[in-house]
């Protein structure tokens, strides 16, 4: 590659050297880069993910800003309802050896099963509904710090993965709304947003304190339902024979005993 100047000030690519590895004009880069994406072709936004070595998470956000822009006339994405089918509800309480709720980009707790109420007891504390996972994270720190054992990696994917939501409908006025609200209200919300990261919704680890039953190390699958756009069923499990297992058992005997009481009062009452 050419050598564009002497001394660099900040770490990087120029613009020059961006533009040569993607194969376009340097003027056409900085068209770009400045937001004038109308009729870029997806050969170029590959040849650019590629030029900025962009990761999967990038390389979707690239494109989606590209499409939200207009360049390649995608239709916009439907935005999920705030209600779950019934039908999902049945998928919901189906499971029942594993925490299982339905949410949607913004974080929004939609739908639970009984074990998923008893693991998120702390979210549902806020009595605003629907509960919503990154106003608990940036908005109740001290609460969240107690129950997320990995705080720091936990906000700053919840910061990541709503700025790829972003990317994905930037004219959506609930997310508009929730971005600006943590914004205001969280100064480390205000750090992690400026970063830019973009992150997938997929699979990971989330590791608990449980005011109940202590420490639990769940492993993570969210699934994006293809019926229900934009929202996501999200899976906690633990593998057989190990102390998180024990202790989810455990949990679930707990919610059982909370759901009986809650139904004996009830019926008390009516």
């Amino acid at each position: 590659m050419p050598a564009y100047g002497g001394n660099r000030r900040v770490k990087g690519l120029r613009r020059e050297e961006v533009a040569l590895l993607a194969g376009v004009s340097v003027d056409y880069y900085v068209r770009m880069e400045r937001g004038s994406l109308a009729g870029v072709s997806d050969g170029v936004l590959d040849a650019l993910a590629s030029a900025l070595q962009l990761d999967e998470a990038e390389r979707d956000h690239l494109f989606h800003l590209a499409r939200r822009s207009g360049s390649t006339g995608g239709p916009r994405r439907p935005r999920a309802g705030a209600t779950v089918r019934s039908t999902l509800h049945q998928v919901l309480d189906a499971i029942s050896a594993a925490p299982a709720w339905i949410g949607n980009g913004c974080y929004d707790v939609l739908a639970m099963n009984q074990l998923a109420r008893a693991l998120y007891s702390p979210v549902l504390a806020d009595l605003r509904r629907p509960a919503n996972t990154a106003r608990f994270v940036y908005l109740n720190p001290e609460a969240a710090r107690d129950f997320f054992v990995d705080y720091d990696h936990i906000a700053g994917a919840v910061a990541a993965k709503l700025r790829m939501e972003a990317g994905r409908d930037p004219h959506d006025e609930k997310l508009i709304a929730l971005v600006g609200e943590l914004s205001t209200c969280s100064e480390l919300f205000r750090q992690r947003w400026a970063s830019q990261d973009v992150r997938l919704h997929r699979s990971g680890r989330k590791r608990m304190h449980h005011p109940i039953v202590g420490r639990l190390d769940l492993d993570v699958e969210s699934l994006e339902l293809p019926a229900e756009p934009g929202l996501y069923l999200n899976v906690y499990t633990a593998p057989a024979g190990t102390q998180t297992a024990d202790n989810l058992a455990l949990l679930a005997s707990w919610a059982a005993t909370q759901h009986t009481s809650a139904t004996g009062l009830e019926a008390r009452n009516g």
